[in-house]
């Protein structure tokens, strides 16, 4: 299998548990929640998406032959020392590509290996830390892992009160909330903190990548 990558780059995990920890960031192109396209945010299940995950174009992006050229380059850019070596499958959704091939060889190297997903698709058995993070009006089928992460408020036909207590029914580690990053930010985090102060099991995530000019 080939793999489409909009980008991949070395950085630090900027949000949830693992918020601070040196990474490799790996983007694959498109998702099954919207195209990417601003034409089509309007009638796209996830309205609010923040990132561009369109085309192979971004820095160490482009489209990868087999699992092991993938991984190379992952390895090559997290640079000398095996200590710690930590990727981040993300996108779009990177359960469209994820495969064992890529798992395998990712692990050969060295990474523990995390992905971010909207869990519309089942996460990969082999994957050491799945973050799920539900969009409204999509069906979620992947409900355990090690993160839930649910942006608060969302657009539109949002999540309710009930859908959080739902959700509370799923099997997670950690249950994180996270402000909505739009024109309502400051309100938008009144009522991340209000839900948590309502609901203790949940904890405030915070974007701390945007505060200190990382990607």
């Amino acid at each position: 299998m080939s793999y489409a990558v909009k980008e991949m780059f070395l950085t630090l995990q900027g949000e949830g548990v693992h918020a601070g920890r040196r990474a490799v960031f790996l983007r694959f192109a498109g998702c099954n929640l919207w195209t990417g396209r601003e034409q089509d945010r309007a009638s796209a299940v996830c309205r609010f998406c923040d990132t561009d995950f369109v085309g192979t174009d971004g820095d160490g992006g482009g489209r990868f032959a087999d699992a092991d050229g993938l991984a190379d380059a992952a390895l090559a850019l997290w640079g000398e020392g095996r200590d710690g070596r930590y990727i981040v499958l993300t996108g779009g959704e990177p359960m469209l590509q994820v495969d064992d091939a890529l798992v395998d060889a990712l692990h050969a190297r060295g990474f523990a290996i995390a992905i971010e997903s909207n869990g519309t698709l089942p996460a990969h058995p082999g994957l050491d830390w799945v973050c799920i993070s539900p969009k409204a009006g999509s069906e979620v089928v992947q409900r355990s892992g090690n993160e839930l992460k649910l942006v608060w408020p969302q657009p539109g036909q949002g999540h309710s009160l009930a859908d959080v207590e739902d959700m509370e029914g799923w099997a997670f580690d950690h249950w994180l909330v996270q402000p909505l990053d739009d024109p309502k930010a400051a309100d938008n985090a009144r009522a991340a903190v209000e839900l948590v102060m309502e609901r203790p099991r949940w904890r405030l995530s915070l974007q701390s990548h945007k505060y200190l000019g990382l990607r």
